[in-house]
């Protein structure tokens, strides 16, 4: 079991309240495979997350889990295994900007 949670604009988007939860196998759980599956099961998040042509991480976006920030990390990396476990859920956060 998946936990995801969402931002607030991108819960409303997808008409769910707290995190989101679902099943994925295979011998390794990536960031990929989450938000494909994420993107499979509410298609409107298609393009608030990733890029739709390259697939890339929006820069706003930041992904978090077991307090560490995987933003940066290959999305073909494995996740943590307390989040690929579903221990910890995967936080995907709204990054802030300004000055």
């Amino acid at each position: 079991m998946i936990r995801v949670v969402l931002p607030a604009h991108l819960r409303q988007l997808a008409q769910v309240s707290g995190e989101v939860r679902f099943d994925l196998t295979g011998p390794v759980i990536t960031q990929r495979l989450v938000l494909d599956a994420l993107e499979e099961r509410y298609p409107m998040l298609r393009g608030t997350i990733r890029d739709r042509a390259s697939g890339q991480r929006r820069a706003f976006v930041r992904l978090y889990g077991c307090e560490e920030d995987l933003s940066n990390d290959s999305p073909d990396e494995p996740l943590p295994e307390r989040v690929a476990s579903g221990a910890e859920p995967l936080l995907i956060i709204g990054a802030m900007a300004g000055g």
